[in-house]
């Protein structure tokens, strides 16, 4: 997918290519090993941030990029060797110099959900390596997505903390 400073207009979700689950992620309990969810939601973010004109060609020529400070990954259904996944991804809100997303990992022919993740990743000058704010066209940009997308019916699990279950 080539980078592109085009206009993301959503009335759905951002949808991620879909993807294979590669051999060596599976792990001895037969199903894919947690970490390469998030290898998953990973380029799922790419490739919306390539649509949103804030991908590699970004970090090289106007020195910006985003890092993630906080994740938080839902596991709710096993997937298998062979499973297809695609990748939902809302950007729910957004400001100066985060952004706040959530994801869903779904089966791509089923439609069953199998993770979700939740983020905010910060904009990033790259010279200095110091939080910084998106240039205006990147903000408009990300601004025009963030409303397209709070439209949308919001997912089930945004804003869930891990915790043990109270007893009363």
């Amino acid at each position: 997918m080539t980078e592109t400073a085009a206009h993301v207009h959503e009335a759905e979700p951002f949808r991620s290519s879909i993807m294979q689950i590669e051999p060596q992620w599976i792990d001895y309990n037969g199903h894919l090993n947690m970490a390469y969810y998030n290898v998953m939601f990973d380029r799922a973010i790419d490739q919306l941030w390539l649509k949103l004109g804030i991908g590699p060609t970004y970090m090289k020529e106007r020195h910006g990029s985003t890092f993630t400070a906080e994740c938080h990954v839902r596991y709710l259904r096993e997937i298998h060797l062979g499973d297809p996944v695609q990748i939902l991804v809302w950007l729910l809100e957004a400001d100066d110099k985060r952004l706040h997303t959530f994801e869903e990992l779904r089966h791509a022919t089923e439609g069953w959900l199998s993770a979700t993740s939740e983020n905010m990743s910060l904009h990033m000058d790259m010279t200095s390596r110091k939080v910084a704010p998106f240039p205006s066209d990147i903000r408009e940009r990300i601004a025009s997505v963030v409303k397209d997308h709070s439209a949308l019916p919001r997912p089930e699990g945004i804003g869930r903390n891990v915790a043990m279950p109270s007893k009363r």
